[in-house]
């Protein structure tokens, strides 16, 4: 009798997984699960348009700007991927962003990766931190609210609510899934803007035809980093994109730049007209569509964002025609995460006293350049009383076979070639501008005698000690290679050999 109760018991167990779609011996095993979703973030006609070091305001509108996410499980941890259409991402946003993502869907802070586009025709974002200008001269606040882009309050709520609805949307909408992971290749549309010149120096942008110039001073980084994801009936449920080359295209108006036309391309492909695609901007601090070698005309913005955007996009889905998909216990989640305080470059005396002379003098007399920069330098030191460090975190996630390693910075190309070639992952993508905002990182070489250029130049916004940039990278390679990598799925091995074709196995006939 009482091993009969006990054969009771276990059938309607047995059948009560049944009911639900599993057998018993699935419930024990963790099964991947991914969700996607996407939100609007675009800023409204009037805004200020950022990208540059004053004033300048959306009078048109061309795509929509988007936050993207996607939500992976499994069935021990879940980490999010967000792509946001954004210049770049304060450390004050993503920290109450990421509590808000806590307490609302339980994911961990340092499981979720915050990574801006770098879109210089999105909305309108500054760099400051709350309480950066508090305590500065009145000339110096004037300068942050009069003369330079600012935060819009309005639009900052906009985005936050938007990147915590977009992740609490795709944590609820998690599937089972299968998942794949590809390199593909795309040398054709991003070059290296920095050249080196025949007096010993490197210049950013020297232009096209310039008798000066030796070649280029660094490499670009052609990889499109793809991740594909399905249902198990097959799917397509999102794509998630690296690549490095900034989004400068600016085709006219508001616009997530050449993202939008990657997206386009890649629904076209797909046949998905809603695909969700995360695109997680690579090392691209150096990187820009701009030839500076190039003997013809560049294309006008509308068609250099097609062709960048379309051109990317078209590889990532010849790489999802490719991968081989894995599914369950083949897809491991781990996260990594080290958040320290990293050093400035500050101005001395002497150039400060020379910058407030200049901003006095006023543009007209100064001269456009030297005034912004001028400007740069005094809201600089006041930004340095109130911040002589800056909090920067490097974090790493993986995703079965491949690992995100991401930075705050405009993070030049060759640190993220070195983090791919000292990672054990079988797939590496770095990931710029995520979870806060340095400015330009540049590498050692090019803060060196022969180097220079528009990125090493001293700003409020590019003010990090020489060594941030290796420092980054170390870490990054450091916390990967904590963890393990999933496996890659592959075809199954071919049959053994049992003999040539009988068609083709013979010599040539000549009559």
């Amino acid at each position: 009798m009482k091993n009969s109760i006990h054969w009771i018991a276990g059938t309607l167990a047995a059948l009560l997984f049944c009911a639900a779609g599993r057998s018993p011996l699935m419930a024990a095993d963790p099964v991947f699960k991914a969700g996607f979703a996407e939100r609007d973030i675009t800023p409204d006609i009037g805004m200020e348009a950022p990208g540059g070091y004053g004033k300048d305001y959306h009078k048109t509108f061309h795509d929509p700007c988007k936050v993207r996410a996607a939500v992976f499980d499994d069935g021990k941890k879940r980490v999010a991927l967000v792509g946001v259409d954004l210049l770049f991402v304060t450390r004050h946003l993503v920290k109450e962003a990421r509590e808000e993502i806590r307490q609302r869907c339980g994911i961990a802070g340092d499981s979720v990766l915050i990574g801006a586009s770098h879109s210089h025709s999105s909305g309108p974002i500054g760099m400051g931190e709350p309480g950066d200008f508090d305590n500065a001269s009145d000339l110096v606040k004037e300068l942050v609210n009069e003369k330079s882009i600012v935060s819009n309050p309005g639009f900052l709520r906009l985005l936050k609510r938007q990147i915590v609805e977009a992740v609490v949307q795709a944590d609820g909408s998690r599937v089972d899934a299968k998942l794949a992971v590809g390199y593909g290749h795309e040398d054709k549309v991003a070059f290296n803007r920095r050249l080196r010149m025949k007096g010993g120096l490197t210049f950013s942008h020297p232009g096209a035809g310039n008798p000066e110039i030796v070649g280029y001073a660094g490499p670009i980084d052609p990889q499109v980093g793809t991740v594909g994801v399905w249902d198990l009936k097959g799917s397509l449920l999102g794509v998630v994109v690296n690549f490095a080359c900034h989004a400068t295209t600016n085709p006219g108006g508001i616009s997530a730049n050449w993202i939008w036309a990657m997206e386009k391309t890649l629904r076209g492909a797909t046949g998905h007209a809603a695909l969700p695609v995360v695109f997680l901007q690579g090392a691209s601090g150096d990187i820009t569509q701009v030839d500076n070698l190039t003997r013809f005309q560049n294309p006008g913005p509308e068609e250099w964002c097609e062709r960048v955007g379309g051109r990317v996009g078209a590889e990532a889905f010849k790489t999802l025609l490719l991968v081989r998909q894995g599914a369950g216990r083949d897809i491991p989640l781990d996260t990594r995460q080290r958040v320290w305080h990293a050093k400035r470059r500050l101005p001395s005396a002497e150039k400060l006293k020379r910058s407030l002379e200049l901003v006095l003098q006023g543009p007209e007399k100064a001269g456009s350049t030297e005034w912004t920069f001028a400007k740069e330098i005094l809201l600089l030191d006041a930004a340095a009383r109130a911040r002589p460090e800056v909090e920067v975190e490097v974090q790493a996630i993986q995703v079965g076979p491949a690992v995100f390693i991401s930075n705050p910075a405009e993070y030049f190309v060759q640190f993220g070639l070195d983090i791919k070639k000292g990672s054990q992952f079988p797939f590496t993508f770095p990931v710029e501008l995520a979870n806060g905002i340095v400015g330009y990182v540049p590498t050692e070489e090019a803060m060196g005698p022969n180097g220079g250029g528009y990125e090493t130049r001293l700003s409020a916004y590019s003010n990090l000690e020489v060594a941030a940039g290796r420092q980054f990278a170390d870490t990054g390679i450091r916390l990967a290679n904590e963890m393990t990598p999933g496996k890659v799925p592959l075809p199954p091995a071919a049959p053994p050999f049992r003999a040539a074709w009988a068609y083709g196995n013979l010599p040539p006939e000549l009559k």
